[in-house]
């Protein structure tokens, strides 16, 4: 609505709009956890696979740095020499970039479950509009995006300095070693490296994912004319429910005063009240209340009665309590037995007719 639009959201959103919201692709994940599963999922590899990457890695180096002369390069040689060690290399490294893609892809079933937005994927101007590009481009979000990202750089950056500045005395005797220690020790610092890293990366991270769910919820809010909106559409237009519920109403009566012209008796209290009573012995064990009402009904009923030849007796106390506790299909309890009983015989015997 265009009122809408000059109404402040200052409501919380409901259910049903987070659930649209989640139908369409828009729910709180943080980028920052992914990246800190992505990052332990290759540091546990790194750390189960370490053996291997050592015997593998030794291997290498010592095939690449032992000469036995001085190796004439030509094109064909490093193109042979770049196929050899690129796919052997691909092979040494397989486990984590195994374990790094299964991560990645159940880092978000980590953090919103099993989602199939269709409408995330179908095609929008507002994603190849320049216009639209730069207004993304330039918005607090992208500044806020590019500030984080700094932000982990510069972490990242100072914890391996820190690291490496460390070992830096460590590092000037590596080259009286032996090649076996050289890479232990390479690999046991990007170890380090990886350990506080993801320590630094886990904070950043729950920080990260409390400020995208707040935002998110920002961008969730509703006016309270929404609410009333979406109240209406999924519990019924007020006047439409009373619409259907007068139309259903109708229906109710007319077939109810279908039903009076086969009633055997209306029993009145005489003005107020009228209940026609119906008994077929081959059909009924009991007799039944087949149509009743108060006021106009009542009169309405009477009159269908009188043009139909139906009996009209009034009869007081029987016509309360039979409106009272007996609705319309029921069958007349016990306790009304003998004055219904003998309503009927004096109906029977007006009409000549037998029991």
């Amino acid at each position: 609505m265009a009122e809408d639009s000059f109404q402040e959201k200052t409501e919380q959103a409901t259910p049903r709009k987070l659930q649209k919201s989640r139908e369409e692709g828009q729910v709180v994940k943080s980028i920052e956890i992914q990246s800190v599963l992505v990052l332990l999922s290759g540091l546990l590899a790194l750390y189960g696979f370490g053996f291997f990457y050592y015997k593998e890695f030794l291997s290498v180096m010592r095939h690449s740095f032992t000469f036995h002369h001085i190796p004439e390069m030509n094109l064909i040689q490093c193109i042979s020499l770049i196929h050899k060690f690129g796919f052997r290399m691909l092979i040494i490294l397989s486990p984590i970039f195994t374990a790094v893609f299964i991560m990645a892809m159940l880092s978000g079933f980590v953090q919103v479950g099993f989602v199939i937005a269709l409408k995330a994927i179908e095609p929008k101007w507002s994603k190849i509009s320049i216009i639209k590009g730069f207004e993304r481009l330039f918005s607090s979000r992208s500044f806020f995006e590019a500030i984080k990202s700094i932000f982990k750089l510069a972490i990242i950056g100072l914890i391996s300095w820190y690291i490496v500045k460390d070992e830096t005395s460590r590092i000037k005797m590596l080259y009286s070693t032996s090649i076996d220690h050289i890479l232990l020790y390479t690999l046991r610092i990007a170890f380090k490296i990886f350990f506080w890293v993801i320590i630094a990366m886990f904070f950043l991270a729950i920080l990260d994912y409390l400020f995208q769910r707040w935002q998110f919820m920002q961008q969730m809010k509703m006016t309270k004319q929404e609410i009333k909106e979406e109240s209406k559409q999924s519990e019924g237009d007020p006047q439409v429910k009373s619409r259907i519920k007068t139309l259903q109403y109708q229906a109710a009566r007319k077939r109810m005063m279908q039903e009076v012209p086969k009633s055997d008796v209306v029993v009145t209290n005489p003005t107020h009240l009228a209940i026609a009573i119906q008994y077929d012995a081959s059909k009924m064990n009991v007799p039944k209340v087949v149509a009743k009402g108060a006021g106009l009904i009542a009169e309405r009923i009477k009159t269908v009665a009188y043009e139909h030849n139906v009996p009209v007796i009034e009869n007081k106390e029987l016509a309360q309590n039979l409106y009272k506790l007996i609705d319309i299909g029921d069958e007349i309890p016990a306790q009304f037995f003998q004055a219904v009983a003998e309503l009927l015989a004096y109906v029977y015997k007006l009409k000549g007719k037998t029991s």
